[in-house]
């Protein structure tokens, strides 16, 4: 028993797959047999537990990584340092991998296993991965971090990658208890919301590869025409499987710049600065950690925001008045998801329209969304909102009528998600508190009944906000 080799902890997190995984490749390299591991942290603060939406992915994606691994992810639930010091002595393992994480809770989790591995002499390996460039590696000459996204990816463009790596062989697997993944009852029974994610997402590495080829194949080379469109389907999708890293940012940005339309096609550019502001947001956080809470720039710090849960829930329901606005918010309930196009019109609906903070946004977007990612979300409201990094100008204020004439001209993306509106005629539907009453009688909408009036009406909505901004600017 003497020469048995000690096996290698492979911690799981946010990097479930198996190719492309530096990590899980300089684990299953070692001499030992691999013990891969997942843990359901109950220890994490509210801005760090996962929403509802998010659980219910990763009960899928948990599920295909261990079908990928013949059976062999051991699952636990608790504090993450507690788990992993019990598994030392559990297994007598020798080394613990892990892809390094940046988020501000996690890199404390990663602290406290890096002491306690070196108190126990284990070897502690943290792994690049999970983004194109880690953080800190890319600056300004004054080695500050960039809050301007256009000279942030043109420096990390330049950035030496390294090559996709294969799925390693993996055929040696120690053993230890498992927790029963549908113990965890990361999925809703009574009642069961779910039935649109189920109709709408497939998660897991294999789907999350499918997902990419048939993006692809089919929408890349009109993505930089067709990104904004509500009416079509452009959006890639890979959101979700980014975020629980079943694709690794690599796999994308290599397989995008190695398609039939080459480096530099403008469909190619416009998705890949996509993902250049997945990173600039990542990066910011790092940089920037109590913007997850709390907005960048300091004059914010006085907004007059409202506070109106009535208006709020409103806007939650889709119930606000404005027919792309609801539509989009209720496509997030139904399926997890809005496209990019629609996330921006609906926070600028509540950030300046209805003057509710980002934050509120922020926690609706958490819960919500399957694609659910602290810098991105944070990043993204405070863009909208004005108070973060390169962000939209105070004045810039969407105008929901408008929006919705450019992006869904004929209001097919309206008909699908507020079918009480399908039979307005397309001069209509974007404003139906425009249309004249017969029109409406048409139609069959009583708006105040079938169908909600404006909570508020835009000009008054725009010129309210233009004064709550000029109260900060000139603060």
């Amino acid at each position: 028993m003497a020469d048995e080799k000690r096996p290698v902890i492979m911690w799981f997190r946010r990097d479930l797959r198996l190719s492309d995984n530096p990590a899980l490749s300089a684990a299953a390299k070692t001499d030992g047999p691999l013990l891969p591991v997942f843990i359901l942290d109950d220890d994490a603060p509210g801005h760090f537990s996962l929403g509802g939406a998010s659980r219910w992915w990763l009960h899928g994606s948990l599920e295909s990584l261990d079908k990928s691994l013949d059976g062999s992810l051991i699952l636990r639930r608790g504090k993450t340092a507690e788990i992993l010091n019990k598994l030392l002595d559990e297994t007598d393992a020798c080394a613990i991998h892990t892809a390094a994480a940046y988020e501000p809770y996690e890199r404390a989790l990663e602290e406290a296993v890096e002491k306690l591995c070196k108190d126990r002499g284990v070897e502690f390996t943290r792994h690049e991965g999970r983004l194109l460039n880690s953080p800190d590696a890319v600056s300004t000459n004054d080695g500050d971090p960039y809050q301007v996204f256009t000279p942030y990816w043109k420096a990390a463009k330049r950035k030496h990658f390294r090559d996709v790596l294969r799925a390693p062989s993996l055929n040696d697997f120690a053993k230890a208890r498992s927790d029963d993944l549908g113990d965890w009852k990361l999925r809703p029974t009574k009642p069961d919301w779910a039935g649109g994610l189920r109709e709408t997402w497939t998660p897991g590495e294999e789907a999350a590869k499918k997902a990419l080829a048939g993006f692809i194949d089919n929408k890349l080379l009109d993505y930089e025409k067709d990104r904004g469109r509500l009416d079509c389907d452009p959006s890639s999708r890979l959101s979700p499987h980014l975020h629980f890293g079943e694709l690794s940012p690599l796999q994308v940005y290599s397989a995008v710049r190695h398609a039939d339309e080459g480096a530099s096609g403008k469909g190619a550019e416009s998705f890949l600065s996509e993902l250049g502001w997945r990173e600039f947001c990542a990066q910011l956080l790092f940089h920037f950690p109590h913007t997850a809470t709390e907005p960048l720039k300091d004059q914010f710090k006085d907004f007059p925001w409202r506070q109106s849960k009535a208006d709020l829930k409103a806007w939650q329901n889709g119930e606000t008045g404005y027919p792309i606005v609801d539509a989009a918010m209720r496509q997030l309930w139904e399926t997890g998801w809005m496209p990019n196009r629609a996330r921006m019109v609906v926070a600028s609906f509540l950030t300046k329209h209805l003057l509710i903070p980002w934050q509120d946004g922020a926690d609706w977007f958490w819960d919500t969304l399957v694609d659910a990612d602290l810098a991105n979300n944070a990043s993204n409201w405070q863009w909208v909102a004005g108070s973060g990094a390169d962000a939209a100008p105070y004045f810039r204020i969407f105008n929901p009528i408008l929006q919705s004439e450019k992006f869904d001209p004929d209001g097919d993306y309206i008909r699908r998600w507020v079918p009480e509106l399908k039979k307005l005629k397309n001069k209509d539907i974007h404003a139906p508190f425009e249309a004249s009453a017969s029109s409406l009688s048409e139609a069959g909408i009583d708006l105040g009944s079938t169908y909600p009036k404006p909570i508020i009406e835009h000009s008054k909505g725009r010129q309210r906000s233009l004064d709550a901004y000029e109260k900060v600017k000139n603060g």
